[in-house]
């Protein structure tokens, strides 16, 4: 099943736990995908597309070491 819904950065931030602002720099810096849809000048992306982004960042996974 996919998830087709879309995310801006607003929800995108709110899922990865930071500011709106910072993922908005992610993009400045080249670090997000590119959006799956811009409208309006407004970039979106599907949230699978950002879920899969989150697993093949490095460090994903978080610490190892707390069992």
């Amino acid at each position: 099943m996919t998830d087709r819904r879309l995310w801006s950065y607003k929800e995108i931030a709110a899922h990865i736990r930071v500011q709106p602002d910072t993922v908005r720099s992610y993009r400045k810096h080249g670090l997000l995908p590119q959006p799956d849809l811009v409208e309006g000048g407004r970039p979106y992306w599907f949230a699978d597309t950002i879920r899969t982004w989150l697993a093949q960042r490095p460090g994903h996974g978080g610490r190892r070491d707390k069992d």
